[in-house]
């Protein structure tokens, strides 16, 4: 693992992209500490939609709040969501598949049926549909909703690579020992099996930046007043050409996180350097 962090780095790409997320998590977790309260509405008769000045560099948005001050606060939102679910589907994805893939035999096949059910059902439409039936989704159910609806890829690629290690003598040998099959699977193939797991990890990330973008900017993500970038464009949408900052903003905020988090779980998974990871 220390190897292929030290090949990450080693990846222009990679470096520039680890670069973008650090100053951006960095952003996110000092600057509401600096910053005005990205909820405050100090001037509803002549502070909205204010261009970008010394007090506001990116100006104000329709009810006078500060754009940067809700850009930053938007990060640690946007961010803080995707990294929860990813880390929430990503566990259960590694523990369905080291199941399927150590036990073997009828519960291998019930679990990838039913994998491959819930894959053939488009997430968009599960994530639509959950959240069309609670009017006002809390954050933490946000996170959950993301996360239970995205485990399923990664349980057939931690199957895979079970299916690999387990036939290798160090797993032979530790079943010869007497090792149960819990620590074989937590002790010995998890660990080897972390590498191309966590280049999907970084590589969904993105995806639920833009999934959590995309259903707030239709009312179903993150509710107001609390900041996110895909509902601060929403927001944003009908002052586009006489307030342009308060949509463009947060857009390049979203293409910047997704550029970064894909440059960097490509370089793990060895695309750009055209090995196999």
């Amino acid at each position: 693992m220390s190897e292929r962090w030290r090949e990450l780095w080693s990846d222009p790409a990679g470096r520039a992209g680890l670069c973008i997320l650090s100053l951006m998590v960095l952003v996110a977790l000092l600057g509401p500490l600096i910053l005005a309260d990205p909820r405050a509405q100090p001037d509803l008769a002549t502070g909205t939609l204010l261009g970008p000045s010394l007090r506001h560099p990116l100006g104000t948005d329709h009810l006078s709040r500060d754009v940067l001050a809700r850009l930053v606060n938007g990060a640690r939102v946007s961010l803080g969501v995707a990294l929860g679910a990813v880390l929430l589907s990503m566990t259960c994805g590694a523990l369905v598949g080291l199941v399927a893939g150590y036990v073997g035999g009828w519960v291998d096949v019930v679990l990838m049926r039913l994998v491959d059910a819930a894959l053939a059902i488009p997430r968009i439409f599960l994530l639509f549909l959950i959240t069309a039936v609670m009017e006002r989704i809390p954050l933490t159910m946000l996170v959950l909703v993301l996360g239970v609806t995205g485990w399923f890829g990664a349980s057939r690629l931690v199957r895979a690579e079970v299916l690999r290690l387990r036939s290798l003598e160090f797993v032979q040998g530790a079943e010869a020992l007497g090792a149960g099959r819990w620590r074989i699977m937590l002790r010995h193939l998890l660990p080897n099996a972390l590498a191309p797991l966590l280049a999907a990890t970084t590589l969904a990330v993105g995806d639920v930046i833009l999934l959590e973008a995309g259903l707030s900017f239709l009312g179903f993500g993150v509710q107001p007043p609390t900041p996110s970038w895909g509902g601060m464009i929403l927001d944003a949408r009908p002052y586009l050409i006489s307030a342009p900052l308060s949509s463009i903003a947060p857009g390049l905020a979203i293409v910047a996180a997704v550029l970064a988090v894909n440059l960097v779980g490509e370089s793990l998974s060895g695309e750009r350097r055209g090995h196999p990871a």
